[in-house]
């Protein structure tokens, strides 16, 4: 019955899928409409007038862009007095704590039971349906998928409030049908102890039939080391019939080496999802290309910021309809979990109009422009691919940051990274960087001009563990933490280094 259950809501998402792939705008005005309606019920629509909103323009005029701390008060009013009808017009229980490491203090994304329902939920079922589609004779979605998840706590603030990683959040509320298809049980995922949950998730699905894996690309693979230490057995003989690991929360390429060596399967597949604290975003759309359809009908109205109106204080947002390929913008969502015109930090180039397909190209505030380079992640994680095939090397994790411009000296920039496989000269490894940065980012190419503004890539190379030792001492172990790939100061950048053996 599980198993009818489960092709009837492959079935329904590729019907969904289709029809916002056929009339994008359209779909985009209905959800809009939508949140309006529902906005004008809470206290944030009472504030913006929302009874006046008409239009996408009357909603660009009347409510300004926000950054987390804009909406903080707001959040802080749901979290610390239990207020309701503050932003959305059903009870928050639920609070993300944000991932990544580009605040020392965690942030608060809020979680309804509509966006858990028709963003994250039916973000997963259309990632199903897509993946089948492509794969007419797969029989994956009859096996165990592995889950790797993170903590949850109940917040001290109010009996009525939850707090956990977005991943714990999904784990706690899962509908019937994924609960029978995941491993390990609830229990396991939620164990906070990073240790004791690897123990624990290796002991409950070494012996069952997993036939996927979903979750962050760095957490799954320690996941994955550790069985095979362990069990002293090879992954592709624990599970034979393992068929595809979805990914997403970090860009793939610097682990692809790594993984074709560990799971060792020509025929393996790899799906690109996007999916944040937030919601979800967008999936995979073709065996052939890692570009992501945005995910259009899941209670998320876009909007995108060009780069040339990122640095203003009210930066001007276009619609959909308006966007054009090939330019790097930023993201602004309005949801059904309660956000307003809400300034995520992602970047993303649309490649592709009619369906609309997109490629993550990094943050807004993570990037290298010490000296008028523009370095993004998008140029970063092109170049250090190219950079170990050169080599023959393989990248575990990395870091990078200026070297500013000394009294007698270039500026440079310093990249630590965690090599699975060492490259033969750290001198080749730079030269064959430096020349895949130039090839990929025009600004860099002529910053590094005759030495005169930047010298070539410094290269730190550190043992294993290193980031592990860094992520745990700021208690950020498991879920969906992960390690900031560039940053504009040495913040980050001198804390690793003292993590260095």
């Amino acid at each position: 019955m599980v198993k009818e259950f489960i092709k009837d809501v492959v079935k329904s998402s590729i019907k969904d899928i289709a029809r916002f792939v056929r009339d994008p705008i359209n779909v985009q005005q209905e959800v809009f409409d939508n949140l309006i309606k529902n906005g004008k019920e809470t206290k944030f629509g009472e504030e913006y007038n929302f009874n006046n909103i008409r239009t996408i323009e009357d909603f660009q005029k009347n409510v300004p862009i926000h950054n987390y701390d804009d909406l903080k008060p707001y959040f802080e009013r749901i979290l610390q007095n239990n207020e309701q009808n503050v932003l959305w017009n059903t009870p928050v229980k639920w609070f993300a704590m944000s991932s990544g490491t580009t605040s020392d203090k965690s942030k608060y994304i809020p979680v309804t039971k509509e966006a858990l329902e028709s963003c994250h939920y039916k973000g997963g079922r259309q990632m199903l349906g897509i993946y089948v589609d492509r794969h007419p004779e797969t029989n994956f979605i009859f096996g165990k998928s592995l889950v790797l998840g993170g903590s949850r706590q109940i917040n001290t603030l109010s009996s009525d409030v939850f707090t956990g990683d977005i991943s714990a959040i999904l784990v706690s509320n899962l509908p019937f049908w994924a609960k029978y298809s995941r491993v390990p049980d609830q229990k396991t995922i939620l164990i906070p102890d990073w240790e004791e949950k690897l123990a624990k998730l290796t002991e409950k699905s070494i012996k069952k039939n997993v036939t996927s894996i979903a979750g962050v690309p760095s957490w799954i693979l320690i996941l994955l080391k550790y069985i095979e230490e362990k069990t002293n057995r090879k992954i592709p003989e624990i599970w034979p019939n393992l068929e595809v690991f979805f990914h997403g929360g970090v860009s793939f390429l610097p682990y692809v080496e790594q993984y074709k060596k560990i799971l060792n399967k020509p025929n393996m597949n790899y799906w690109e999802n996007y999916n944040a604290s937030e919601g979800f975003f967008g999936i995979q759309y073709n065996t052939n290309s890692k570009d992501m359809i945005l995910l259009l009908d899941s209670g998320v109205f876009y909007e995108f910021i060009p780069p040339e109106e990122w640095d203003k204080e009210q930066p001007k947002a276009i619609p959909l309809a308006d966007v054009e390929t090939g330019i790097n913008y930023a993201i602004v969502i309005t949801s059904n979990a309660g956000l307003w015109r809400y300034q995520i930090g992602d970047t993303i180039e649309f490649t592709s109009k009619y369906p609309y397909l997109f490629k993550f190209t990094g943050r807004t505030k993570l990037f290298i422009n010490a000296f008028g380079e523009e370095l993004i992640i998008d140029n970063a994680e092109n170049a250090l691919q190219e950079a170990c095939a050169k080599t023959n090397s393989i990248i575990a994790e990395y870091t990078a940051a200026p070297i500013f411009i000394g009294d007698n000296s270039a500026g440079a920039h310093e990249w630590i990274i965690e090599f699975e496989k060492f490259p033969s000269s750290f001198d080749e490894f730079a030269v064959s960087l430096d020349n895949a940065l130039k090839s990929v980012n025009s600004d860099y190419e002529a910053k590094r001009s005759h030495n005169l503004t930047l010298r070539l890539p410094q290269i730190v190379g550190v043992e294993k563990g290193t980031f592990f030792r860094w992520l745990k001492s700021k208690n950020k172990i498991g879920g969906q933490n992960k390690v900031p790939r560039l940053s504009n100061d040495r913040k980050y950048v001198d804390e690793i280094k003292r993590f260095i053996k």
